[in-house]
């Protein structure tokens, strides 16, 4: 058959779990370290269903010397019988079939994580080895998989005599799958469990880590959200504004929702939802839905009190400073945007959220008078300086103007107008600037060029961050505002790329830019639009130049040297501003060449965590921080 021949033999079909290996993004997201989570998660929320079921109070989750991972729950275990329609045990059928599972539909589970049916199954089908135990009826069973779900060992009893129940999954990331990394991070597990343990008041959850120095830590927390919210508060160095956490709690057309809230004296605001124990990160309907009641219960009460001046009255935006918010929903049957589960689609949640969220602040507004009058006085303080700096908006639009007529003279832009296409590289320093902007494609490539570092901004206050000059011309380059006011959908760029030297002056520049995207244009981040462009350290030539190569690390330059032999000639670049145009584009802008990292979030909660360490004030976190995860050599001495 010839290559433009298109008939019915062209139709593939994938039988079995052979989709999943052939597409596993389409399943768990990535191939790189958040994918390799995902399958965790996957067996860890099966047991938190269980949980919340009602039919489990201890999970654990073991770390093994071997790069393989063991979930264990005292739940009811899976069932072991018979399935009348496949004619296969139930456990193998929930392994070995996408779509098969206890959470479509009867009252096998009220609410649950997993509603798609392909978490154990697509699990199996990414793992060098998987092994599933169960113990129900006094009995022990067993099933094994290897290679991708071929089943090595059909379900068998190994113990006639045991007590309790539960399940107990131990798999293998296949590392053909996952060529990244197959290794399980410690402290994104720690994260992810420390926050089910708060979502799941009195659940006990376990994480011990066998692999190099034994450790063992225990999360139990009997406050449920409401410690969460002083948890999260006091890991960010901030302090309440009034004692009593507002909490509220209500239920309607099935749907569960529990939130728990304190204002703070800092200007950040800090609101996680969850959706049966899935961080929904984009947020979704019911965070909708809840913004419109915040700001409607406060509005209402401020008013019957006569707490606010004449016209004076508060939108959605004086609401977020100095808010720690924790939401927490139990649905039926949510509908999630794909199958990482990270924004909530369902529309008719967002009436009930609002509802609940409304009823439930109002009334503890009511019974808390101090409280309240308390979190209006620290809300109108944000909508005094709203309506100044809206003013001062005014006074400035001229000054914006003149702003971006002078940045045209800095950022050399492209000529295509494909916003799906194009792309902006900062480049740190005016030489390499230059350099970039002759060797790149003018078409789709924009470079803006930066000098020197530009502010921390996790330290100074957004006025501050206004000042510096570098910080602007970003923001008036990328062109989707700032904050609160970040619209993702008016942005000039499908990508925005950083590119630094590879020395330690770079890795601090991106820090900075990295802590500038997360905290002010986080959409971007969330939405896989930040990269970090990958320059070469070494140039290898021989020949006379005839022949030349390029080498990102020290063992790549091994490799080079080892194929060209010890005659091969060696440069070291100090920076990008060595390279002239042509070599630019040929290692670092060429998309059929180059190198690209994608800025992705693991986890929200760790990655607020680690750039307080890195970036704040604080200095002693940050020195027992580096001292633990830096490896230094001869070279840094």
């Amino acid at each position: 058959m010839s290559a433009t021949q298109y008939n019915a033999e062209s139709i593939q079909v994938l039988e079995g779990l052979e989709a999943v290996r052939r597409r596993p993004g389409m399943y768990i997201g990535s191939t790189g370290s958040k994918g390799l989570h995902h399958l965790a998660y996957e067996i860890i929320d099966n047991a938190i269903d269980e949980a919340g079921a009602g039919f489990c109070d201890r999970i654990t989750v073991t770390l093994n010397r071997d790069g393989s991972i063991t979930i264990e729950d005292n739940g009811r275990g899976i069932p072991v019988d018979i399935h009348p329609g496949k004619k296969i045990s139930a456990v193998r059928l929930a392994f070995e079939t996408l779509h098969a599972g206890g959470k479509f539909g009867g009252d096998t589970y009220k609410t649950s994580g997993g509603l798609h049916g392909v978490g154990a199954s697509v699990v199996n089908a990414l793992s060098e080895f998987l092994m599933v135990q169960i113990k129900r009826d006094g009995k022990q069973y067993q099933v094994e998989y290897v290679k991708g779900g071929e089943l090595k060992s059909d379900l068998k009893i190994v113990d006639k005599k045991v007590k309790g129940t539960g399940t107990t999954v131990t798999f293998k990331p296949d590392p053909l799958i996952f060529k990244e990394t197959t290794v399980f991070k410690y402290t994104t597990l720690r994260s992810r469990l420390m926050e089910l343990s708060f979502l799941n008041m009195g659940l006990t959850i376990i994480l011990a880590d066998n692999r190099g120095e034994v450790k063992t830590e225990t999360f139990l927390q009997q406050q449920g959200i409401v410690g969460f919210v002083e948890h999260l508060m006091k890991e960010a160095g901030v302090s309440p504004i009034h004692k009593k956490t507002i909490y509220f709690s209500g239920e309607k057309d099935e749907v569960i929702v529990e939130c728990a809230l304190q204002y703070n004296d800092g200007e950040d605001e800090s609101l996680h939802s969850y959706v049966n124990n899935i961080p929904t990160d984009e947020g979704g309907t019911h965070e909708s839905g809840f913004r419109t009641a915040l700001t409607k219960a406060f509005n209402n009460y401020g008013r019957k009190n006569n707490l606010f001046k004449k016209d004076e009255s508060l939108i959605g935006d004086d609401l977020r400073d100095g808010l720690t918010c924790i939401l927490s929903l139990k649905i039926k049957d949510p509908q999630f945007e794909g199958q990482t589960k990270t924004k909530l689609s369902n529309l008719e949640i967002e009436g009930i959220v609002q509802s609940l969220t409304n009823e439930g602040i109002s009334q503890f507004l009511e019974q808390n008078p101090t409280i309240a009058k308390q979190v209006i006085n620290r809300t109108l303080t944000t909508c005094l300086a709203r309506l100044a700096a809206k003013k001062a908006k005014e006074l400035k639009k001229k000054a914006r103007d003149a702003e971006v007529k002078a940045l045209s003279g800095k950022l050399a832009a492209c000529s295509g107008k494909d916003k799906t296409r194009n792309e902006l590289f900062l480049v740190e320093g005016d030489s390499a600037g230059g350099s970039a902007k002759m060797g790149r494609d003018r078409r789709f490539q924009a470079i803006l060029p930066l000098r020197g570092k530009v502010i921390n901004t996790y330290r100074a206050k957004l006025d501050k961050i206004l000042e510096n000059e570098e910080i602007r011309s970003i923001i008036t380059a990328v062109g989707s505002g700032i904050g609160k006011e970040f619209d993702l959908e008016k942005g000039n760029y499908a990508r925005v790329c950083i590119m630094t030297d590879a020395d330690i002056d770079g890795a601090h520049i991106r820090c900075l830019l990295l802590t500038f995207f997360y905290r002010y244009m986080k959409p971007l981040i969330l939405n896989g639009r930040v990269f970090i462009a990958q320059s070469p350290l070494f140039k290898v030539e021989k020949e006379r130049g005839k022949i030349t190569r390029y080498a990102y690390d020290e063992e790549e330059l091994k490799k080079e040297l080892k194929e060209l032999g010890k005659t091969a000639k060696i440069s070291r670049y100090k920076g990008l501003g060595e390279m002239n145009p042509e070599q630019l584009w040929e290692t670092t802008l060429n998309p059929a060449n180059r190198r690209m990292i994608q800025v992705t979030i693991d986890d929200s909660l760790e990655a607020e965590r680690k750039l307080r360490i890195l970036m704040s004030e604080q200095v002693e976190p940050r020195r027992d921080f580096l001292m633990e995860n830096i490896i230094f050599t001869d070279d840094d001495m």
